[in-house]
């Protein structure tokens, strides 16, 4: 047996929501988690509704519907202005838990020239990387190598601390050599790296038995060095504790860290796809249970809010998307006479040449 294998064992986190709250989640974690994920539930609900309506939004919607307790779990364990996020398509929950305003969602989506991209992109491709936030790439496993090189280039300026990189992947990017390159490379220098990858089932319509011989993802842990973490990605109490601790080792000096979710993408790959690939038995799997509902259940059974605190809080959340929306559809557009549309991060290159 492989040394690492000894040393790095698969840990397998799969508890009932409500028992693994009452153990290790406290009410205020999990309240706080279940707030974003309504936001953000709530706000993708209306994005998908404006882009089946037409003319409003440009370019694909991709919605999080069932991955909200996974994506969330994660970012509520990182602090804005020390770590670093990058998230992909299905992430609005972790965006908003990084504390990603909902301006700049709406802003990107309706192309707001005041958002994070000027306009310049109609959906998901936005990031803030000044603020530990780099935008989403479409290449997808790259932003393993991205995160990865933003904390080796902190380590070498003497700024890293006690810093953490995540990097959010879906099943389909772990087949890719980016995601191979990238996880090698932070495994070797043991950065202090979390990434999740979200076992939806579906690399868009191709089945995960289409995809890796292994008899699951996590497996593929020991082969990098790294320590490998499985857990129920519709419980969000189980997604807490498996996240909370992964970040912790991360914090601690104990290297990469890489968390698989198992669950199903209740959603199309986007809303131009009706998602008839998926079977309707995987559907009504234990798969495809939704993990709204199950957070709002294990709340309920707690007793941690009444009745009318779920209509106040559902209530508060919509008047915060509405006011977002309302005021990015008063803002202006681009303008191509002012905008310069330079792909350059300056204008003034290396050799003392200026773009024009």
């Amino acid at each position: 047996m492989l040394r690492s294998q000894k040393a790095l064992p698969i840990v397998t986190v799969k508890t009932p929501a409500a028992a693994s709250t009452k153990k290790h989640s406290a009410k205020e974690s999990f309240l706080k988690a279940y707030r974003h994920m309504l936001s953000a539930r709530l706000l993708e609900d209306r994005l998908a509704a404006l882009y089946r309506a037409g003319g409003k939004i440009v370019g694909g919607v991709y919605l999080g519907r069932g991955q909200e307790a996974f994506s969330v779990a994660l970012a509520v364990q990182l602090k804005k202005g020390r770590d670093i996020y990058a998230g992909l398509i299905r992430d609005q929950a972790g965006r908003l838990a990084f504390g990603e305003p909902l301006l700049d969602t709406t802003r990107t989506y309706l192309g707001s020239a005041l958002g994070p991209m000027r306009g310049r992109d109609g959906n998901i491709h936005r990031g803030r990387p000044k603020e530990g936030m780099p935008a989403m790439i479409s290449h997808l496993g790259t932003t393993i190598s991205v995160v990865s090189g933003m904390l080796l280039a902190r380590r070498l300026q003497g700024r890293l601390e006690d810093a953490v990189g995540a990097a959010t992947i879906g099943d389909g990017a772990t087949s890719t050599g980016a995601f191979h390159e990238g996880l090698n490379m932070a495994a070797v220098e043991k950065l202090p790296l979390v990434v999740a990858i979200a076992n939806n089932q579906f690399a868009y319509s191709t089945p995960t038995n289409r995809q890796f011989a292994c008899t699951d993802l996590v497996d593929r842990a020991r082969g990098y060095g790294v320590e490998g973490y499985k857990v129920d990605g519709t419980d969000l109490g189980a997604c807490l504790e498996v996240f909370e601790n992964a970040v912790k080792r991360a914090r601690q000096g104990h290297g990469p860290q890489m968390i698989v979710g198992t669950l199903l993408r209740l959603s199309g790959h986007g809303e131009h796809d009706d998602a008839s690939y998926i079977p309707p038995v995987m559907r009504q799997s234990d798969l495809g249970r939704d993990c709204l509902p199950m957070s709002e259940q294990t709340i309920r059974s707690n007793k941690w809010l009444t009745e009318s605190e779920f209509d106040s809080l559902r209530i508060e959340v919509l008047q915060e998307i509405d006011q977002a929306f309302a005021q990015t559809m008063q803002e202006p557009a681009p303008d191509a006479y002012k905008e310069t549309w330079s792909s350059f991060s300056t204008l003034e290159l290396a050799e003392g040449w200026q773009v024009r």
